[in-house]
């Protein structure tokens, strides 16, 4: 039985509803509607103009409706009269296929017809900086080693205590707040869930840490790489398949190697084969690729991969075996879309399954130091520009996400190179200017 958001609106008093879906940039889109509105917006959805979003539509689409899933409702727990709720798009009665949300909703059900069940869990870093954006916000935050520094910890404390209340409050399992690897960086780990709610809450998340920081004066952001000498912003994603009642995981294989059965080694051999053409997706912004193939930074290390690798325990790797069962991904960062990331990672590991890919073997050696040294590694592009043409010619994510996503995004996003490769930068000036 479907909830009643309107009965909701009246327990749980609730004044207005914010409607929203990400757009294939990842911006997070809303209508404010009040309460008294709900339940006609529950049976025919929010209207808004696709245009006016990034998803590749012209002022001449017809009107673009935002579904609310009641089962995505969450209530702010700083402004606990309005009520969160994430959308499916809808046009002349028909999903939108090139959507992040239902594009992911599209994979998880072809997973689920495979007899698979896939659970994930974000490790999201962002930094609190200035208002302007052009300093961190903590002068006194400058050890050239400063993860998990207790006092610049301590300092942010009202900001990470209310963030990590609040999820206390939502239930999501918070578990351990840090500060992390940069000045002015940190992160906050919460309980893995099923795939789309931890997307729905990847997504509510990165509202809320910004709001919540603007409350206290502050701005945080996600930006991959926000400042040149220090650690940038990844989004660790942890990923396993259980099976269709959630109680048995199926990447787990006391018998196999650490502790991994073959199918997720099949998965995982999916994920390597596609990696380069997932940067696209994974590493979605300009900014993206001065994280990945980034110069050692401040703290002696950039804690992110330049290569198609795998290891046990280890975090030289683009994929980490942490313990039995799941797979950590290293790759992804703080752009990268909560959405269209899972999707994409379900589509390459199901193309693993299906063709039997091998992913070789795992390397224990510490990559920072000797991977240099290895031969015939596949790279990861060095620019969003190499991604997109990777992701063009991938007939795995075409297949699994659809011709109509792919081709939608690579459209907005080389428009987007454009418009950066246009713009001059002081670097040019400085060092061309007398040529």
């Amino acid at each position: 039985m479907t909830t009643d958001l309107s009965k909701v609106a009246d327990e749980k008093g609730i004044r207005y509803f914010l409607i929203s879906f990400v757009d294939l940039f990842g911006v997070l889109r809303a209508k404010l509607v009040p309460a008294r509105a709900i339940g006609d917006m529950q049976e025919a959805g929010a209207g808004f103009a696709g245009f006016a979003a990034w998803l590749d539509m012209t002022p001449a689409h017809p009107d673009m409706f935002g579904m609310p899933d009641p089962d995505s409702l969450i209530q702010l727990p700083w402004k606990p009269e309005v009520g969160w709720l994430a959308a499916d798009l809808y046009m002349d009665g028909a999903p939108v296929a090139a959507s992040p949300r239902v594009a992911l909703k599209a994979q998880l059900a072809r997973a689920g017809e495979a007899g698979y069940r896939m659970k994930t869990g974000v490790e999201c870093e962002y930094f609190l900086i200035s208002r302007d954006g052009e300093s961190i916000s903590d002068p006194d935050d400058c050890q050239p080693k400063p993860c998990y520094d207790q006092q610049a910890l301590m300092r942010r404390y009202d900001v990470v205590s209310e963030i990590c209340d609040s999820m206390v409050e939502l239930g999501w399992g918070p578990y351990q707040n840090d500060h992390e690897d940069a000045n002015g960086q940190f992160e906050m780990n919460w309980d893995y869930d099923d795939a789309l709610k931890t997307a729905d809450r990847h997504v509510f998340f990165k509202y809320m840490v910004k709001a919540i920081a603007e409350k206290h004066g502050l701005r945080a952001t996600f930006m991959p790489k926000p400042f040149p000498n220090l650690t940038g912003n990844g989004c660790h994603t942890h990923v396993s398949f259980w099976s269709p009642d959630g109680k048995t995981n199926l990447f787990a294989d006391p018998s196999g190697e650490l502790g991994m059965s073959d199918l997720a080694y099949k998965f995982l051999g999916g994920v390597l084969h596609s990696a380069p053409a997932l940067c696209a997706l994974f590493n979605p912004t300009i900014n993206s690729y001065k994280r990945i193939n980034g110069s050692v930074t401040l703290s002696g290390a950039t804690w992110s991969p330049n290569t198609v690798t795998y290891g046990g325990n280890n975090r030289t790797h683009m994929v980490r075996i942490p313990d039995a069962g799941r797979f950590e991904l290293r790759l992804m960062d703080g752009a990268t879309n909560p959405y269209l990331s899972p999707a994409a990672v379900l589509a390459a590991g199901l193309d693993g399954i299906a063709n039997n890919r091998d992913p070789g073997k795992r390397l224990d050696i510490d990559m920072y130091a000797e991977g240099a040294k290895l031969k015939g590694v596949k790279k990861l592009p060095l620019n969003l520009l190499d991604a997109l043409r990777l992701l063009e010619k991938s007939s795995v994510v075409r297949e699994g996400l659809g011709t109509d996503l792919v081709d939608s995004y690579i459209k907005l996003k080389t428009t987007e190179w454009r418009s950066y490769t246009a713009a001059l930068s002081p670097w040019e000036r400085a060092n061309t200017l007398d040529c």
